[in-house]
């Protein structure tokens, strides 16, 4: 693994993204945004995460956190094996997911590749994680997962995407508590 893809300064503050395999969209239903939403809740609950900000695109979610207890990489590691499960699960008994059998496909032979995995592979298995260490980086990437949801197409202004703290940073309350960045 190279070197840039590491937490190296454990209570560092970071920005990560992740995909589904094969940037699947998943997310395109109320269900298993939910699994997200509350997966990262009990994340910032019940092990530590400090989420500033997020945004939960179709296949893919981006997250500004840090770790109180300094453990990123276990934080990351239990979200992405719990919500794996449980998303693969959700996926499997929909009786109304119309895209059921191909995704489910598609996470059996991304799971085929990988020596690691046992069966099916929900998440690409790379973080990306990058240490924000001044304002500037912070603003940047700030900037850039608010914007995400604009620049796909899917909403006029980053706040009117539900599932963004783009709604918290323009003075609403967005459906995940966030720690916000300078206050």
């Amino acid at each position: 693994m190279s070197r840039k893809y590491k937490f190296y300064n454990k209570s560092g503050l970071y920005f990560v993204s992740f995909a589904t395999v094969y940037w699947i969209d998943v997310f395109m239903r109320e269900e298993y945004f939910n699994i997200i939403k509350e997966s990262l809740d009990h994340c910032r609950k019940q092990k530590g995460m400090e989420i500033y900000a997020y945004c939960i695109m179709t296949s893919h979610i981006h997250l500004i956190f840090r770790a109180k207890e300094s453990n990123p990489s276990d934080i990351l590691r239990d979200f992405k094996t719990f919500t794996s499960k449980k998303l693969f699960n959700q996926i499997a008994e929909n009786g109304h997911e119309s895209k059921k059998e191909w995704m489910l496909w598609m996470m059996a032979k991304a799971g085929e590749k990988k020596s690691n995995v046992k069966r099916n592979q929900f998440w690409q298995q790379h973080n990306q994680p990058i240490e924000l260490w001044s304002n500037a980086v912070i603003d940047q990437k700030l900037t850039y997962i608010h914007e995400n949801p604009v620049v796909a197409g899917f909403v006029n202004e980053a706040h009117h995407w539900k599932y963004s703290s783009a709604i918290d940073y323009s003075g609403g309350k967005g459906v995940l508590a966030i720690d916000f960045i300078n206050g």
